[in-house]
């Protein structure tokens, strides 16, 4: 009996694991759809965060269910309370992919991203998609050390974000009101999806060390 409750529980963590690979996806699409004005790809990551909402509502189902037969202590109950938050946390990074999405087919057939801030975009699809992927595999191997590389990652695309505000309120700026707006809200999404991957790796430590880790 006890066999079978364990392994609900890998299963439900395997689960997640799977959840960050369709996430990183979403992430690398939407930016490449951003970034060349890719109606396809917008489209496509558009419609495929219904599948992360399905997945999360059946992962969360799982775990109140195995929370209310099991009575989980301990480190079980640690798994169990955490997984409930990460997968809400890998939810809300589809949606932000899906955000971006809307913004590039919103300014189809142009390119919403001007061109002077196009190497921050680049940079910030790239540490969005690595941090997704690096929390799956902290997910996977209940790792601390890579836990701890998402906090590092998370400061730079703090500092991309507080680049791009230098760049919007310089005299350089010649792009108007609404390509601002634009980049105001696409920086804010980059910079949640790398919160919410950040949080994924501080509840990690948190199921490992039974402990969780400072924040700024």
């Amino acid at each position: 009996m006890r066999a079978a409750y364990h392994r609900h529980i890998e299963d439900i963590l395997s689960d997640l694991v799977h959840m960050t690979q369709k996430v990183a996806t979403a992430v690398r699409l939407s930016t490449t759809a951003l970034l060349e004005a890719e109606i396809h790809l917008a489209e496509q990551v558009i419609g495929d965060d219904a599948e992360l909402d399905r997945m999360y509502t059946e992962i969360e189902e799982r775990v109140f269910t195995l929370l209310a037969r099991q009575a989980p202590v301990a480190g079980e109950l640690r798994t169990l309370v955490a997984s409930l938050r990460i997968v809400t946390d890998l939810e809300r990074m589809g949606d932000l992919a899906a955000h971006v999405a809307k913004i590039a087919r919103l300014r189809y057939p142009e390119v919403a991203v001007p061109d002077l801030l196009r190497p921050s975009f680049v940079g910030m699809g790239e540490i969005a998609e690595t941090m997704v992927i690096i929390a799956g595999e902290t997910l996977h191997s209940r790792s601390v050390e890579s836990a701890k590389e998402l906090r590092a990652r998370d400061e730079e695309m703090d500092d991309l974000r507080l680049s791009q505000f230098r760049v919007m309120l310089g005299d350089a700026w010649e792009y108007g009101v609404e390509a601002a707006i634009d980049v105001a809200l696409l920086g804010r999404y980059y910079e949640r999806i790398a919160d919410h991957a950040a949080s994924v790796g501080r509840l990690v430590i948190y199921v490992v060390t039974g402990e969780f880790p400072e924040t700024e």
